[in-house]
């Protein structure tokens, strides 16, 4: 149960604090599955953070609107999957980085 609850908590710190939460609970947690999902978020942040960076300065060009549309919804969705595939007390990997951990 614990676990579980690590993982939303893990998945919703997406919106208030998406490195500092992922950080601590990979530090403090025992279980191997919350680490996973801790490193997985972590690791989803960095890259669509950078995604989204590079997506801007393309879009002065007008090339990077598109990728720039794409890549924030899916910042902004895929923590909401986790946390319903959380709830549900399932596993779920990131998109691109999932396979990665």
């Amino acid at each position: 149960m614990e676990s579980k609850w690590s993982k939303i908590i893990i998945h919703a710190s997406a919106f208030f604090a998406p490195f500092l939460v992922p950080i601590i609970f990979f530090l403090i947690s025992s279980e191997d599955a919350v680490k996973r999902t801790a490193i997985q978020a972590l690791l989803f942040q960095v890259v669509f953070g950078i995604l989204i960076v590079i997506a801007i300065i393309f879009s002065i060009f007008l090339i990077g609107l598109p990728f720039l549309l794409v890549f924030v919804v899916v910042f902004w969705i895929a923590p909401v999957i986790g946390i319903v595939k959380a709830l549900m007390d399932e596993d779920w990997n990131y998109p691109i980085v999932g396979r990665w951990v």
